[in-house]
């Protein structure tokens, strides 16, 4: 989808915004706190209907509003489309494509899709496993929408299957038993489909990543991206391999589960490791290595969504360019697909970016400049 235009209505510090966007390169300019990184946030819910700061909804309504409305024009195969998205502060949100409501949100997903290179990247590298699984399932989404329907599945199963040993209090009675052999017989299908599909992306992001990395930091390094799942140290790529071992790791730990009331092995406790060199890049790594990878990872999800879609996705890249040096602002702006990009900026724009349109942000109020080319 080309992006054309943006309204909004309270939303985050926005009372009322009226928005046009060029077809390149649009700077966000503005001080920090004044509402440009709100402007990209806004565009990124209507791709995924979830904030990329990873609030919740309540969080985007402006203070003193019910709702925030979000509503965004523009163009994808030629056809006019309208995306309109009004977020409640109680019950659930509305979601509608040309004026008719989606009957369910996720119906919305791929409609307009997005890659995000944020400051906070860098907590993909150095944080929890969740951020690093949450990467995987977001480019699933991306790549094939159908994928977020697996993963509710997933995570429904998980739920339940959590209350029961909650309930059970340790002791495993016969109908606990029963029961739990229908949740682990369901889990283990499931949990293997989303093991073998995070898989699979890894293993075509893996020859991405790499290049995308060297690229970055200007050397031969050798990165490496596994998929290490919490249940077994064999093959996930295939799936009656990876059911087959879910299914006997989930009955090994059955007994610690109701124990401990919480299901310990899954997919929810998966991880994805980053290995620089053979070392652990979450805990070998520099800060400068470690934001290198993470700008790898979003740069190697881009391209792979770009490949496989035949179109990149609408890039925002939200102050990305404060926390690089000058030589991996260059490297990251030449190895970026063409494509519409919303590039938020507190300070000067790197040595050589031309923006087609400049928008200023002062406190909750945005306005066009002149572009880059005049």
């Amino acid at each position: 989808m080309q992006l054309h235009r943006l309204w909004l209505t309270n939303f985050r510090c926005f009372g009322e915004l009226d928005l046009g966007f060029a077809n390149g390169l649009t700077a966000v300019i503005g001080q920090n706190g004044q509402g440009k990184t709100s402007l990209l946030e806004a565009v990124g819910y209507l791709a995924t209907l979830k904030s990329f700061r990873g609030v919740g909804s309540e969080a985007l309504i402006r203070t003193g509003a019910s709702e925030a409305i979000i509503r965004a024009e523009g163009t994808r195969e030629d056809r006019n489309l309208l995306i309109e998205v009004e977020i409640t502060s109680a019950g659930r949100s509305r979601t509608f494509v040309n004026r008719q409501r989606l009957r369910r949100s996720r119906d919305l997903l791929g409609a307009l899709r997005v890659s995000v290179f944020a400051p906070d990247d860098l907590d993909v590298v150095k944080g929890s496993p969740a951020l690093r699984r949450q990467l995987l399932d977001d480019a699933l989404v991306t790549l094939q929408p159908s994928a977020y329907q697996l993963q509710a599945d997933v995570d429904k199963v998980l739920r339940q299957r959590n209350t029961l040993l909650r309930q059970a209090g340790g002791r495993l009675s016969d109908d606990v038993a029963t029961t739990l052999d229908v949740w682990d017989d369901r889990l283990g299908e499931l949990g293997a489909q989303l093991a073998v599909a995070r898989t699979q992306l890894v293993s075509q992001l893996q020859p991405m990543v790499l290049k995308a990395y060297q690229t970055l930091a200007g050397d031969e390094a050798a990165i490496t991206v596994d998929y290490a799942p919490s249940w077994t140290t064999g093959d996930t790529s295939d799936l009656a391999v990876a059911q087959e071992a879910l299914a006997a790791a989930l009955v090994a730990s059955r007994r610690d589960e109701l124990r401990r009331g919480v299901t310990l092995v899954g997919p929810h406790r998966d991880d994805l490791a980053l290995w620089i060199n053979g070392l652990s890049s979450r805990t070998q790594a520099s800060q400068g290595e470690q934001r290198c990878v993470a700008l790898a990872l979003r740069l190697a999800v881009h391209q792979l969504v770009t490949e496989q879609t035949g179109s990149p996705p609408l890039l925002l890249l939200d102050d990305v360019f404060s926390e690089l040096d000058p030589q991996r602002s260059q490297a990251l702006l030449s190895a970026l697909p063409a494509g519409q990009v919303l590039l938020s900026t507190a300070g000067a724009l790197p040595t050589g970016v031309l923006p087609e349109q400049v928008i200023t942000v002062v406190d909750g109020t945005a306005r066009p400049g002149g572009g880059g080319h005049g």
